[in-house]
């Protein structure tokens, strides 16, 4: 029985040899209609029949030669299949499908074939038990290679994807750039996936507005693209264009989903179509393909990326689709952190500008300029901060600043310390009791933002300069002291320049408390350039401190210069490219007032002093031509010196100062200060100080190492309020 069912499968296969190519047709079908997902790729087709053609031609020829199917190799065809199906992300099932199909349909037609051939149905049932049992061995043994092979290439798909991916996160996001981001996202995408790539976003998301519902189209901006060699550009980068809501960016975007449309010459998507040469464009490079990538971050919609296809003849495939959105979803989060980067940043420049002085003051006793720049936008806006603030006495406080940190909270700390150091000015303090307070302040500070925060930190450098006695007082809080350029005169022209740092002690930074600052003085010449500036100006990752220092005393030494133009010469030359931390820069050139606009007397401390002194001031007035402020000025010098005669201790002297205010001043040893009080009606005192704040247009008290100052500053006549000396 053996040998006649063994010349039976050998006759079979003769008679079926001639039709081999008929019996594939069936195959075909019956395939076709129970796994048609693999005829929606023309390529898996062609190997799709190509792999039947060739499972019928091996298995007829084992049955010729009564080779053992089980011993046969898969066809190369069927491991082609399977690769394939496996690179364009089908599933195993799929592929396990068709062998079963496969597998059936030959079965039934090669039994079909041995029942016209045999009578016999003993001998026709044993050829059906033989061809079932080989048929198994044979779909066995080459549905497990075909296997191996779906799975080797399904690795390397996987493996090839989790690639790009990486690549993508370490290509992608490497700045806090809006458009260095998108770009970068154009980038992979034509290198991995499409010949051109475009991002577009949303203008609402631009400009931190919620979005509103579409009602005729969503406005974009194109943000970046990325065209290969050769490909057509549509949209210039930087303009600004419209979705309608219907289109499929918009509904692709509304959805959150990734899409793909074919694109051909009779049917060009109407959102491609808004430029002409773009259109024609698309149709000469034969582009056939588009993949709409939504850009959404955070559960908000940012904007779109396409992606077009024309030189790579495959269309996008359900793989491409999850390579994109894995991609672009990444992209989007390193976009939306730009985004609100930008935003933020945006917002503390805006705070920082509005908190720092919008012109430095001018006044005739010295001459200033000033630089600010921001950091680089990697680095955020930090806190550094400058003042020019105005002091009875013709002086003037002179401030620098950095506070820790990057953004608004420090820009906004910047804001509240600078108004701390205005307040504190306003008393008149010595610049190491200012700072003391100011140290103070910054400990209240810490505590109120709480536990959870980091300690709040700044450097500060206060100084005030005197212009009748030419001397500067300076105190240090964690800041570089300053540069000073001290003229020699040789005649009456400045022959050369002597360039130096202070050697000025400095002081822990703003915020550790119970830790003593140190006021230094020091004298400058008519004529000193003095340069504060916060450590970024001389600090650099790709430049030694010290060659920093040189050069900024280098460009200092150069004479005859206007300030602004040093001040520009410095930042050209310390900060050739954008700096990588905020600098704050201030320039003072120092003014003296000699002694036609100073008067000094000493008082006795006797009653009689106050006769005395109203005739020095009238006599001076009358010098000045000041003779409509004679009356107003003997009421407040009376009153001034006689609380100096009855409250103070010697010696008392008088000073008169004429600037662009007139000054009178009152100075003694007694650490007591009179205070402004409301007397009543049968008071016989109590009246003076009143009468002071009535014909003053400001007035104050200031303490020294040796006592106090008690002042009232007049507008000269013509002048205007908007010119007085804020205390």
């Amino acid at each position: 029985m053996t040998t006649d069912v063994d010349a039976l499968l050998r006759d079979i296969a003769l008679r079926l040899r001639p039709r081999a190519e008929e019996l594939v047709a069936p195959l075909v079908t019956s395939m076709r209609e129970h796994v048609p997902s693999v005829w929606a790729h023309d390529d898996l087709t062609d190997l799709a029949t190509e792999s039947a053609h060739q499972h019928i031609t091996t298995v007829i020829q084992s049955l010729e030669r009564d080779a053992a199917l089980a011993d046969v190799h898969a066809p190369p065809a069927a491991i082609d299949f399977a690769r394939r199906l496996a690179e364009r992300g089908g599933q195993i099932t799929e592929l396990l499908r068709a062998y079963r199909i496969g597998h059936a349909t030959a079965l039934a037609m090669v039994q079909r074939e041995a029942a016209r051939l045999v009578t016999d149905p003993q001998l026709r049932d044993a050829a059906a038990a033989r061809l079932t049992a080989v048929s198994f061995d044979y779909i066995d043994h080459t549905s497990e290679q075909a296997v191996m092979a779906f799975q080797r290439a399904r690795d390397d798909r996987l493996q090839k994807r989790l690639m790009v991916v990486n690549e993508a996160s370490q290509r992608i996001g490497t700045s806090l750039d809006i458009g260095r981001t998108a770009q970068e996202l154009a980038e992979v995408g034509t290198a991995h996936l499409a010949d051109f790539v475009t991002v577009d976003l949303l203008e609402s998301a631009l400009h931190e507005e919620d979005t509103p519902p579409a009602q005729d189209a969503l406005a974009v901006r194109r943000i970046a693209q990325h065209p290969l060699e050769g490909c057509p550009q549509g949209v210039p980068t930087g303009h600004t264009h419209s979705f309608a809501t219907k289109s499929g960016p918009a509904k692709a975007l509304a959805a959150g989903q990734t899409a793909r449309h074919r694109i051909t010459t009779d049917d060009i998507p109407a959102w491609l179509t808004d430029s002409d040469t773009f259109k024609r464009h698309l149709d000469d490079f034969g582009t056939h393909t588009v993949l709409l990538a939504p850009l959404w971050a955070r559960g908000k919609p940012l904007g779109i990326a396409q992606f077009f296809r024309h030189r790579d003849a495959a269309p996008f495939e359900d793989d491409d689709l999850l390579l994109a959105q894995e991609v672009t979803s990444r992209a989007a989060v390193y976009i939306d952190n730009a985004r609100m980067y930008t935003h933020e940043r945006a917002t503390a420049l805006a705070l920082q500008q509005s908190l720092l002085p919008d012109r430095v003051p001018r006044r005739g006793v010295v001459e200033t300029a000033a630089r600010y720049l921001p950091s680089s936008a990697g680095a955020g806006v930090g806190g550094d901060w400058y003042d020019v603030i105005p002091l009875s006495g013709a002086r003037t406080a002179l401030v620098i600043g950095d506070v820790v940190g990057r953004g608004l909270y420090a820009a906004a700390t910047m804001g509240r310390l600078r108004t701390a150091v205005r307040t504190l000015a306003d008393i008149d303090l010595m610049p190491d009791e200012l700072l003391t307070h100011l140290d103070d302040v910054v400990i209240r500070l810490q505590h109120e933002e709480g536990q959870d925060l980091d300690e709040m930190s700044a450097t500060c450098l206060y100084a005030v300069y005197d212009p009748v006695t030419r001397m500067c007082s300076l105190a240090s809080a964690g800041h570089v002291p300053p540069a000073v350029t001290l003229p020699t005169p040789t005649g009456n022209r400045t022959h050369s320049l002597q360039t130096h740092f202070v050697d000025a002690p400095i002081g822990p930074p703003l915020g550790l408390g119970g830790l003593p600052f140190e006021t230094i003085q020091f004298e400058l010449p008519e004529g000193s350039l003095l340069a504060l500036f916060t450590d970024g100006l001389i600090e650099s990752t790709t430049r030694d401190l010290g060659i920093g220092m040189t050069q900024l005393l280098e460009v200092l030494g150069e004479a005859g210069h206007p300030l602004e133009e040093i001040c520009d010469r410095l930042v050209r030359t310390l900060l050739p490219s954008r700096p990588a931390d905020d600098v704050a820069l201030l320039l003072v050139r120092t003014r003296a007032l000699d002694a036609s606009h100073v008067s000094t007397l000493e008082l006795p401390s006797d009653p009689s002093a106050v006769a005395q002194a109203r005739t020095y001031t009238t006599d001076q007035l009358a010098a000045w031509n000041l003779n409509d402020l004679a009356f107003s000025t003997e009421l407040i010098i009376s009153e001034l010196v006689t609380n100096a005669i009855r409250y103070g201790q010697e010696p008392i002297s008088l000073r008169l100062i004429l600037q662009s205010t007139l000054t009178c001043e009152v100075a003694d040893t007694a650490s007591t200060a009179p205070h402004l009080r409301r007397a009543r009606t049968f008071d016989e005192g109590g009246r003076g100080l009143f009468l002071v704040a009535q014909l003053a247009a400001n007035w104050g008290t200031r303490y020294t190492r040796e006592g106090k100052v008690i002042w009232a500053e007049q507008l000269l006549p013509g002048a205007s309020p908007a010119g007085t000396t804020s205390s």
